[in-house]
Formats: structure tokens, C-alpha cells, sequence
């Protein structure tokens, strides 16, 4: 069951402004980025559950996080039927992140009061998620919209909360356009957890990286 509630989620998503994204089938490695992301202060962490057995590591890595990571939110995404997300909803994920909007899926989160993030590109998919409950959309390909598409839906509904996910670096020029445009939070994998860190084992220049563009978005929300 999920430790924290879809609004405890989303005021932490809000808070943070930021939600790593990693997967890799080693579990060993998955802990050492968890550590990594959590020590540089990140409290979010989207487990893309991509591969073969692909719940076998985020369970381990959930239960990981309950025991050592106190305050760390772990959920999951590339979720595609409701039947995955309610298998990996009784490992504990506390949110759930798809790459379309499926209501099937928001059935079985709401269901469970599970914060569930679909990817959506335009405005009736937009509208038609927050109908069905949803707190903040993910914006996918984030690259392919861009921070002039965030702002032009949030002229007309301030109320929208938008988490772009692809197209999102952590250069400052880069997070200070999404930022600027106004949403939430950012989503961002292979540009914060690189397969360089990963190869080398460089758990603490991934710490220092986190720690850094948490530190920039704080400053660029001011």
C-alpha cells in the first residue's frame, strides 16, 4: 500500500519542483542512485518500469527506501493498463506516471487514492484529465510542446499544474523557460542520471548534480 497520499504527492512534487526519473535492472545500482538522488535532496523518484522484471527491482528499491530513506516517494512510470499499475500499487508505488491518458488506470488509482500523472498533449486531454481528478499533468514530450505550450494553456487556466517530461535539461537557461512559463515541476532522466554516472559509479557527482539543480530551481522560482 502507498505510504503517502495523492495530495501528500503532489504538495511534495509542488515543494521540490523536481522528479528524477531512472531505470535499471540492477538492483545494487538502483539503491545507489536512490541514496545518491535522496542524500542531493531530492524526495521524489519515477522508477520507469521498462524492462523484463521490471517490478522485482522496484520492489526492492521501495522497500529500501521505507527503511532508509525516510521521506523519499517512490512511484512509477511508463505504466500502460491498469492491470500494471495495480500490480505495482501493491509494491507500494505511491504515484503512478503513463505516457497517455487511460481511464482505466484512473479507475484503479483513484480507487486506491493514488496520485496518478498522465502524459497528455493538448488541451480537450488536458481538460479531460482534470475532469477525472487529476493534480498535475505530465507534459509529454515535453521537447515536442515546449515552454511557450505551458504557457499559453496556464494563460487561460492558472489553475493547471503541468510537469513537463522530455525536452527538460539542467541547464538554467533551459529550467528558467519551463519555469518561467509556469509549471510545477519538471520530470528529467538521462539528463540528470546520466549513463556516464552510471558506467563510472559516480554516485557523488550524481548527489552534487541534484543538489545543484534543486538549488537553481529554488533560485528561478523566487
Amino acid at each position: 500500500m502507498a505510504q503517502y497520499s495523492r495530495i501528500e504527492v503532489a504538495t511534495v512534487m509542488k515543494k521540490t519542483g523536481m522528479v528524477p526519473l531512472f531505470y535499471h535492472s540492477d538492483i545494487a545500482l538502483g539503491k545507489k542512485v536512490l541514496q545518491a538522488c535522496y542524500d542531493g535532496g531530492a524526495r521524489l523518484m519515477e522508477f520507469t518500469a521498462r524492462g523484463d522484471f521490471a517490478f522485482e527491482v522496484f520492489s526492492e528499491l521501495n522497500k529500501y527506501a521505507i527503511a532508509e530513506l525516510p521521506g523519499m516517494i517512490l512511484g512509477v512510470g511508463s505504466i500502460t493498463d491498469a492491470g500494471a499499475a495495480s500490480m505495482f500499487m501493491q509494491m507500494g508505488a505511491n504515484f503512478i506516471v503513463t505516457p497517455s491518458l487511460r481511464e482505466d488506470i484512473v479507475m484503479v488509482c483513484n480507487r486506491r487514492k493514488v496520485l496518478w500523472s498522465p502524459g497528455c498533449g493538448s488541451l480537450t486531454e488536458i481538460n479531460k484529465a482534470e475532469e477525472l481528478g487529476c493534480e498535475i499533468i505530465k507534459l509529454f514530450p515535453g521537447s515536442t510542446y515546449g515552454p511557450e505550450f505551458v504557457k499559453a494553456i496556464r494563460g487561460p487556466q492558472p489553475w493547471t499544474n503541468i510537469m513537463p517530461t522530455g525536452g527538460v535539461t539542467t541547464e538554467e537557461s533551459n529550467l528558467k523557460g519551463w519555469f518561467d512559463a509556469g509549471v510545477t515541476c519538471v520530470g528529467m532522466g538521462s539528463q540528470l542520471i546520466s549513463k556516464e554516472v552510471l558506467v563510472n559509479k559516480d554516485f557523488d557527482g550524481l548527489k552534487k548534480k541534484v543538489q545543484e539543480t534543486l538549488d537553481l530551481i529554488n533560485k528561478l522560482r523566487k
